[in-house]
C-alpha cells in the first residue's frame, strides 16, 4: 500500500520529471566526429541522472528506456551500478524493470551484484510472485561458488511456493546451480522429486528439463508421475511439450517391450520337424500374450497423437520421433499424414547458394522424401539447376538424388535416365563421372530395355577422361556384351590401343571386358584378348599382373588349368544383383530422430542414448499411484457393488477362459485390474477430467462386461424385476421408457428410486450406447469431440461392443410391448465404428471457378460433433494461386425447409500453395436434397452445392442375428423393398459382398450363422430409423437383395444404388 500511495502522491510531480528529462536530453550535436562518438556517452549520463533522481516517475522512465535499449541489442552494462541501487525501490513497477535488467547483466557484473545479495534474499519473501521469481532468477545468475548454499536454500523455499510461476523458476534455477556446483546433485534430486509431483502444467515442462540435465538416468523418479505427465501433456506450454515427449520416449524404451515383435514374429511360421502341434499352439499363444501392448504404453501413444495438430513445428516433430521410436509399425503411418503439412511448403526446402554443403545435403534429403508423382516434375527442374552448382560435392549429391527419385517413382525413370545421359556431355568431369555411375545402377535394374543408352555411352569413351566413368562404361558394356555384339568388340579394340596409358582402374575393366568377350564372342576377339593379356602380363602394377594371370588360366584352358575353368562363363557372366540407391542418412538410425547427433551423425556432447527394448517388461505396478481408496469413493455406487459378486459368481477356470477370450488385458478384469485402471486414469490430479476421457473406451467395455455378469446372475430374480419394470413402463411416457432400460444395472437402480444424483447421471452417460434406439442423441453422448476434429482412429472403439442378452419375458407381455412400440430397438443395438471409410473426394469448387481457391469435400463417416442429427463433412481448401487468400468463410445459405448447417470458423488467410481442412455439419433431414450455400473470400462469393450419397446418411449399427430377425419381422409390407441380382458366382463371396456394400453405404456387418445370407444394419442420422439390408444367395448366379426400413424413400434409393454395384464384376 505504501509503494502504491507513494506512486499516486507523486503523480503531480510528473511535470517535474518531464522537465528533468528534457533538461537532461542533450542538444543535437553538430555533424562531425565529436557528435558521432559523444552522443551515446551523453545519453547514458542522462539516464544515470534520472536513476539518481528522487522522483519515481523519472526512475521509471529511465528504466523503460534502458530495457528498450536491451531489447534493441544495445549494450547497457555500464549502467549497472546506477540500476542496482534501485533494487530496493518501494515502487513495484520500478522493481520489476530493475530485476529484468539484473537478470540480463548479473552474470557479467558479479562483483557488483554480490553487494546487493541481501536485497535479493529479502525479495524472495516479497508478496508479489513476479518479484520473488525475478529475485531467484537474479540470484541463480550470479555464478560465484561462494553463494551456492544461499542459492540452494532459495531453491528449496521456492519449490514449496504457492505460486506455480515461482516453482517454475525454481526448476530453472536447479539447472544453473548444478552447472555451477555438480556436488549439489543429491540435494537437487530431492527438489526435482518434489517438483515432479506438482500438478501444475506451468511447472511440468521446466522440472522435466531439470531432470534431463541433472539426473536423466533416475528413471525411478518418473514411475509415479508417468500417467500424470501423459495426461497433462496437452496443456503444457509448447517447448515444455517437446522436452517431456523426448523424455517419455526414452522412458518407454526402458519400460515396455517392443511393439515391433509382432511384425518380426511373422517369420517364425516354420515349425520344427519334431515339434508337436500342442507345443506349437503353446508357443503361438505365448507370442500373442507377449505382444499385448501395455495400457501405459498405449496411454502415451494416444495422448501424444492430438499434438500432431500443434501449431509449433517442434512439437509435431517431437511427436513424429516418438511414434517412430515406440509405436507399432502399423500406426507409424500417421506420421507421414501429419508430415504431409510440409508438402505445400516445398519451395522452403529449395537450396540457396549461401547454404553450407551440409545444409544443402539435408535439404536434398528432405526434397527426396517429399517427392511424389505430383511434384516430381517441379523437383527435376530444380535439380537441373543444382547440377550446375560450383560446389562439386553438392552437384554429385544431386545426381545421386535424381537416381533415387528415378528408383522410387517408376513413372519418371525414363525421364531421369534421359536427363542423366544429357549430363554425360557436361564439361565437368565430376558431374559426368557421377552421372555414369548412377546410370550404371539404373540400367542394372532393367538392362534389357536400354540398348541405345549403352551404345551412346560407348561413343562417349573417346571424350570422357575421368577413370571412374570410363571404368563404369566398360563394366556396363561387358555386362551387356551380348546385347551390343557389334559395339563391344570395337570398344575392346580401341581400349587395346590405349591400354598402356590408361589408369589402373580402367585397365582392370579392360581385362574383364576382354575375358567376357572371349567367352561369348571368341571368333572376333580371341587374338585381341590374348594381346591385352600379354600387355597386362608385363604391367608395372602387380594387381594388374595378378589379374592377368588369373584370367588367362580361367578362360584359356591348358594342362595346368584346374576344374575351375569349366565354370568360367558362369563366373564372369553371372547375374549381378541390382544395387540399392539408399539415403546417405540411413546409417544414422542408432541416434534418436531429430537430435543434433542424428543430424551430424556424430555423438554430440549431452546426447542421451536411446536404449534397446527390454526382453521382459519391468513391473508395471511401479506406476500405480496410491489413491485407490479415493478412486473407489469417486466410482459409481453400482459399479463398486458389483465387483465382489463377480468374483464369487465365477469359478477360477471360468475367469481364466474369460480373460483369454478378451481383446485386451483391461477388459472385464477383476477388482485389482479395475483398481489399477482407475488409479491410472485419475492419477493426473487436476487433470482427472482429461484422463477419464482418455480411458473412456476402457471403462465402457468394463461396464458392459459387468452388466453382462449381472444379467447372468439369477434368471428368476431378473425375470421378476423385468416384469415389474415393464409393467411400470406401460403407464410411462416413451422418453422414460427408453431411459429406464439403458442397461440391466440401470434397471435395478431405477426400480428403487426414480430420481438419481448428479454423479450417477454422469455415470449413466457413459453407458448410453446401450440405450434404446429411439433416443439417437443419447447414443452419441460418450463420443469424444476430438475424434472428428482430428480424425484420429485411435480414439474410436476398436473392439466390437458386447451384446447383452435380451431379458426373458412372457409371450403376452412381449405382445403388449410390441403393440405399444413397434419400432423400438433392443438394448443390444449399438452405434459402431465404420467398417470402411471411402477416400473418394467430390469437387466443391474448381480452382478456375474459384479464382485460385479450390475446395473438395468428403464424408469421414464419423459422428458429427456439432449436432448428433447432422452428417459430418470435411472440406479441404487449397490456394492454387500465387497470392494470399483472406477471410475464407461460408456466406449465404440456401437450404431446403428443415435442413440445418453448422459452418466452420472463418479462416483469416491461406498462403499460396497452402491447404487446410475444416469440418462442417449438415442436417440433411434423411434426404438426398442438395445443400446450397456460398463459399466466400474477402473479395468474392462462389455458389457451391453438397449433395450426399444416400449411404452417407446412415450410422452403422451392431446387433445380434436374433435381434436383426426380430426387427426385420416388424418392418415388412410397405417397409420392405427387394430386388433380384444376377452376377458371376465369384462376385458373391463373403469378402466381395462386404466390400461392395460398405463402399456404397455406411452399414455395420451383422454376424450370421448361415453362409448364404449376409446381413447389414444401420440407422438414419436424423430420425434414428433402422435400415436393415439382407443379401441372400440363391442357387446358380442369383441373389435376393432386401431392404427393410421405415424410411421407404431412402430404402428405395439405397436399393437402386446397391443393385448395380452387386451385379457388376
Amino acid at each position: 500500500m505504501t509503494s502504491n500511495s507513494l506512486a499516486y502522491s507523486e503523480q503531480p510531480g510528473g511535470g517535474e520529471a518531464a522537465e528533468l528529462g528534457q533538461e537532461a536530453i542533450p542538444a543535437p550535436a553538430p555533424a562531425g566526429a565529436f557528435g558521432l562518438f559523444g552522443s551515446d556517452v551523453k545519453k547514458n549520463e542522462d539516464l544515470k541522472q534520472m536513476l539518481e533522481s528522487n522522483k519515481d516517475s523519472a526512475k521509471l522512465e529511465a528504466m523503460k528506456r534502458i530495457v528498450g535499449m536491451i531489447a534493441k541489442g544495445k549494450n547497457a552494462s555500464e549502467l549497472f551500478p546506477a540500476v542496482v541501487k534501485n533494487v530496493a525501490s518501494k515502487n513495484i513497477e520500478i522493481k520489476k524493470l530493475v530485476y529484468v535488467y539484473l537478470v540480463r547483466y548479473a552474470e557479467e557484473q558479479q562483483d557488483l551484484a554480490l553487494l546487493s545479495i541481501s536485497t535479493f534474499q529479502r525479495a524472495l519473501k516479497d508478496p508479489n510472485q513476479l518479484i520473488r521469481a525475478s529475485a531467484l532468477r537474479v540470484l541463480s545468475s550470479i555464478r560465484v561458488p561462494i553463494i551456492v548454499p544461499i542459492m540452494m536454500l532459495a531453491i528449496k523455499e521456492a519449490s514449496a511456493d504457492l505460486s506455480p510461476y515461482v516453482r517454475k523458476n525454481a526448476a530453472h534455477a536447479i539447472q544453473k546451480l548444478y552447472s555451477l556446483d555438480p556436488e549439489q546433485k543429491e540435494m537437487l534430486i530431492e527438489v526435482i522429486e518434489k517438483l515432479l509431483k506438482d500438478k501444475s502444467t506451468l511447472v511440468a515442462g521446466s522440472v522435466v528439463m531439470a531432470f534431463e540435465e541433472v539426473c536423466p538416468d533416475r528413471i525411478d523418479l518418473i514411475h509415479k508421475n508417468y500417467r500424470k505427465l501423459c495426461n497433462l501433456l496437452v496443456d503444457v506450454e509448447e517447448w515444455g511439450q517437446v522436452v517431456i515427449i523426448h523424455m517419455l520416449t526414452r522412458y518407454a524404451r526402458t519400460q515396455f517391450v517392443s511393439p515391433w515383435r509382432e511384425d518380426d514374429g511373422l517369420d517364425d511360421n516354420e515349425k520344427n520337424f519334431y515339434e508337436s502341434e500342442d507345443e506349437e499352439t503353446e508357443k503361438s499363444d505365448k507370442r500373442k500374450k507377449q505382444y499385448t501392448m501395455d495400457p501405459d504404453h498405449r496411454l502415451l501413444i494416444r495422448n501424444t497423437k492430438p499434438l500432431l495438430q500443434s501449431r509449433n513445428a517442434a512439437v509435431v516433430m517431437a511427436v513424429a520421433q516418438l511414434y517412430w521410436h515406440i509405436s507399432p509399425k502399423s500406426e507409424a503411418g500417421i506420421i507421414s499424414k501429419s508430415l504431409g503439412m510440409f508438402e505445400p511448403y516445398l519451395k522452403s526446402f529449395y537450396v540457396r547458394s549461401t547454404d553450407p554443403t551440409m545444409i544443402k545435403t539435408l535439404k536434398l534429403e528432405i526434397l527426396t522424401n517429399l517427392a511424389n508423382e505430383a511434384n516430381i516434375s517441379t523437383l527435376l527442374r530444380e535439380f537441373q539447376t543444382y547440377v550446375k552448382s560450383q560446389d562439386k560435392q553438392f552437384a554429385a549429391a544431386t545426381i545421386q538424388t535424381i537416381g533415387r527419385c528415378a528408383t522410387n517413382i517408376s513413372e519418371v525413370t525414363e525421364t531421369c535416365l534421359s536427363g542423366l545421359v544429357c549430363l554425360l556431355s557436361n564439361r565437368d568431369e565430376i558431374v559426368v563421372a557421377e552421372s555414369v555411375v548412377v546410370i550404371k545402377k539404373l540400367l542394372q535394374m532393367q538392362p534389357a530395355q536400354h540398348g541405345e543408352i549403352i551404345k551412346h555411352m560407348a561413343k562417349l569413351l573417346d571424350s570422357i577422361a575421368v577413370p571412374v566413368a570410363r571404368a563404369s562404361i566398360l563394366w556396363l558394356i561387358g555386362e551387356n556384351c551380348e546385347r551390343v555384339p557389334r559395339i563391344a568388340p570395337d570398344v575392346l579394340r580401341k581400349m587395346a590401343k590405349s591400354f598402356t596409358s590408361e589408369d589402373d582402374l580402367v585397365k582392370l575393366q579392360i581385362l574383364n571386358l576382354g575375358a567376357k568377350l572371349y567367352l561369348t564372342n571368341s571368333k572376333q576377339t580371341k587374338l585381341l584378348t590374348q594381346y591385352i593379356l600379354n600387355l597386362g602380363k608385363y604391367d608395372q602394377n602387380y594387381d594388374i599382373r595378378d589379374r592377368t594371370r588369373f584370367i588367362r588360366q580361367l578362360i584359356v584352358p591348358n594342362e595346368k588349368s584346374g576344374a575351375l575353368s569349366k565354370y568360367a562363363k558362369k563366373i564372369f557372366l553371372a547375374q549381378k544383383p541390382a544395387p540399392l540407391l539408399e539415403s546417405p542418412f540411413k546409417e544414422r538410425d542408432h541416434f534418436q530422430l531429430g537430435t543434433l547427433s542424428h543430424t551430424l551423425n556424430i555423438r554430440a556432447s549431452g546426447y542421451l542414448e536411446l536404449s534397446n527394448w527390454p526382453e521382459v517388461a519391468p513391473d508395471p505396478s511401479v506406476r500405480n499411484v496410491e489413491v485407490i481408496g479415493l478412486a473407489k469413493e469417486w466410482a459409481p455406487s453400482g459399479k463398486t457393488k458389483k465387483e465382489n459378486p463377480v468374483k464369487k459368481f465365477y469359478s477360477e477356470s471360468e475367469e481364466e477362459e474369460e480373460e483369454d477370450s478378451s481383446d485386451s488385458n483391461n477388459d472385464s478384469g477383476g477388482p485389482s485390474d479395475s483398481a489399477s485402471c482407475i488409479s491410472g486414469s485419475e492419477s493426473g490430479g487436476d487433470s482427472s477430467e482429461d484422463s477419464s476421457e482418455d480411458s473412456s473406451s476402457e471403462q465402457e467395455s468394463e461396464s458392459e462386461s459387468e452388466s453382462e455378469v449381472e444379467n447372468k446372475r439369477s434368471s428368476k430374480t431378473q425375470r421378476k424385476s423385468d416384469l415389474e419394470d415393464r409393467g411400470k413402463k406401460t403407464s410411462r411416457s416413451k422418453t422414460s421408457d427408453m431411459s429406464s432400460t439403458g442397461s440391466s444395472s440401470a434397471e435395478e437402480n431405477s426400480s428403487d428410486s426414480e430420481s438419481e444424483s448428479e454423479s450417477e447421471s454422469e455415470t449413466e452417460s457413459r453407458k448410453v450406447p446401450k440405450v434404446k434406439e429411439k433416443k439417437p442423441q443419447q447414443d452419441r453422448n460418450p463420443i469424444n469431440p476430438g475424434v472428428s476434429l482430428l480424425d484420429l482412429d485411435d480414439f474410436n472403439l476398436v473392439s466390437t461392443p458386447i451384446a447383452l442378452p435380451t431379458p426373458a419375458l412372457s409371450p403376452s407381455l412381449i405382445a403388449d410391448l410390441e403393440g405399444l412400440n413397434l419400432s423400438s430397438s433392443s438394448s443390444v443395438i449399438n452405434v459402431s465404428t465404420p467398417v470402411f471409410v471411402p477416400t473418394k473426394t467430390h469437387v466443391l469448387l474448381h480452382r478456375m471457378s474459384g479464382k485460385g481457391l479450390a475446395a473438395h469435400y468428403f464424408f469421414p463417416r464419423q459422428p458429427c460433433i456439432f449436432d448428433d442429427k447432422m452428417v459430418s463433412v470435411q472440406i479441404t481448401l487449397n490456394n492454387t494461386s500465387d497470392r494470399k487468400i483472406e477471410n475464407i468463410h461460408i456466406g449465404e445459405k440456401k437450404l431446403p425447409v428443415g435442413m440445418k448447417m453448422h459452418v466452420f470458423n472463418p479462416i483469416d488467410s491461406l498462403e499460396p500453395e497452402g491447404s487446410i481442412t475444416v469440418s462442417v455439419g449438415i442436417d440433411f433431414c434423411d434426404s438426398t436434397q442438395t445443400a446450397s450455400f456460398q463459399l466466400c473470400t474477402k473479395d468474392d462469393c462462389f455458389n457451391v452445392n453438397i449433395q450426399p450419397p444416400v449411404g452417407e446418411l446412415l450410422l452403422p449399427m451392431t446387433m445380434s442375428e436374433k435381434e436383426f430377425k426380430k426387427e426385420q419381422g416388424m418392418l415388412t409390407g410397405m417397409n420392405e423393398a427387394s430386388a433380384t441380382i444376377i452376377a458371376a458366382p465369384q462376385n458373391f463371396t463373403s469378402s466381395m459382398i462386404l466390400q461392395k456394400v460398405v463402399n456404397v453405404a455406411n452399414l455395420g456387418a451383422v454376424p450370421t450363422s448361415q453362409d448364404n445370407i449376409h446381413r447389414f444394419a444401420a440407422k438414419t442420422v436424423h430420425s434414428g430409423s433402422l435400415m436393415l439390408v439382407t443379401v441372400e444367395l440363391k442357387e446358380g448366379s442369383t441373389a435376393q437383395l432386401i431392404i427393410n426400413t421405415e424410411e421407404t424413400l431412402i430404402g428405395s434409393v439405397l436399393l437402386r444404388e446397391l443393385k448395380p454395384v452387386l451385379s457388376q464384376g
